[in-house]
């Protein structure tokens, strides 16, 4: 059985989630690595290939763009209005995932 595409499902993998979330303002590669380092604690790393791979996907899903940029060297992103609007879908998504197990530990006496 072939394996869905999580973003042709409209869902986002931990990694897109969060490279996605560093480009709701402009960052190059270097600077969205240290922004999710940063943001989790190094609870959450991305490796150069992981995070070029997924920009790749982010791009071609047009939930990212590339940056005019004067730096030819670097190339710097940024979330579309179309990521915007799946981050937020995908953040009140994972909300109710979160309440979901909340309520289910409630019930058992695990909270």
């Amino acid at each position: 059985m072939p394996r869905n595409d999580s973003l042709e499902m409209g869902e986002l993998t931990d990694t897109a989630y969060y490279i996605l979330l560093s480009l709701v303002e402009a960052k190059h590669g270097y600077l969205i690595m240290k922004f999710i380092e940063d943001l989790t604690d190094h609870q959450f790393t991305i490796g150069p290939a992981s995070m070029y791979t997924t920009i790749k996907k982010l791009l071609s899903s047009e939930l990212i763009q590339l940056c005019a940029d004067e730096d030819e060297k670097r190339k710097t992103y940024i979330a579309t209005d179309k990521g915007m609007e799946l981050l937020k879908k995908e953040v009140e998504r994972r909300r109710i995932m979160v309440q979901h197990a909340e309520q289910i530990f409630k019930s058992k006496g695990v909270l």
